[in-house]
């Protein structure tokens, strides 16, 4: 049987307002009374709209896991060795990126809904230090080439940069432009926003689709740095 094609319209209010609600009623019997809000205004937009993005993400690179049921985040958290034991996430994301076993070695694409609004963006957010050894080396073998990928993405289009940076600095010889990049325990670019109405119009997948394309030079440096 043929899989039904998913079409995404947009979110609605309702989607903010569950997560709204969620913050204060965030227990099972509330839960289940409104499961079917959940399914119907969170879950099934955000599984559309892997689908529309889906021709766009396999052009920026093949590998890309484009399977809405791994790619959209789970509602539930695993409470077992936490000390928050609320059962339910008050935000939920997608998350792009190729099936591997060390995920957090490698760049990926999210976005992130929750009641106060919408995150996107790209890069690596859990490497470890050879990871990032890896990219302070390469920056600094060709600053002018990763200058040129990155420049305009945090000035005529506004990302931002995001990531833990170090206590202490690491030592190189970088101009100052370089260091608000190395600087860092994780790097990544972002763009945040409040609920908007753009959110409720199917506009928004072509949109994020653009966006994502725009970071495709720095996503494919850093595929090359770690495959070096």
């Amino acid at each position: 049987m043929k899989q039904k094609t998913e079409t995404f319209s947009g979110f609605s209010p309702e989607t903010f307002k569950f997560f709204n609600d969620l913050k204060e009623y965030n227990y099972k019997p509330w839960f289940d009374e409104h499961k079917p809000v959940y399914e119907e205004e969170v879950l099934r937009p955000l599984k559309a709209l892997v689908h529309v993005l889906t021709p766009a993400m396999y052009a920026i690179d093949p590998q890309i896991n484009t399977n809405p049921n791994k790619v959209v985040s789970r509602i539930y958290r695993d409470i077992r060795f936490s000390k928050d034991k609320t059962p339910y996430r008050t935000n939920m994301w997608i998350s792009f990126q190729r099936l591997l076993t060390e995920w957090q070695n490698f760049p990926g694409y999210y976005l992130e809904i929750s009641e106060s609004g919408y995150q996107y963006g790209m890069g690596l957010y859990l490497p470890k230090k050879k990871e990032m050894d890896a990219l302070r080396s390469a920056i600094e073998y060709d600053p002018d080439h990763f200058r040129k990928i990155t420049e305009d993405l945090i000035g005529k289009y506004s990302f931002i940069i995001g990531g833990e940076e170090y206590k202490r600095p690491a030592n190189n010889s970088l101009p100052e432009y370089f260091q608000q990049w190395i600087q860092r325990k994780s790097i990544y670019l972002y763009k945040q926003f409040p609920v908007g109405k753009e959110l409720f119009s199917a506009d928004f997948a072509q949109y994020m689709a653009g966006e994502y394309t725009l970071l495709q030079p720095l996503y494919d440096y850093l595929v090359e740095v770690r495959e070096v």
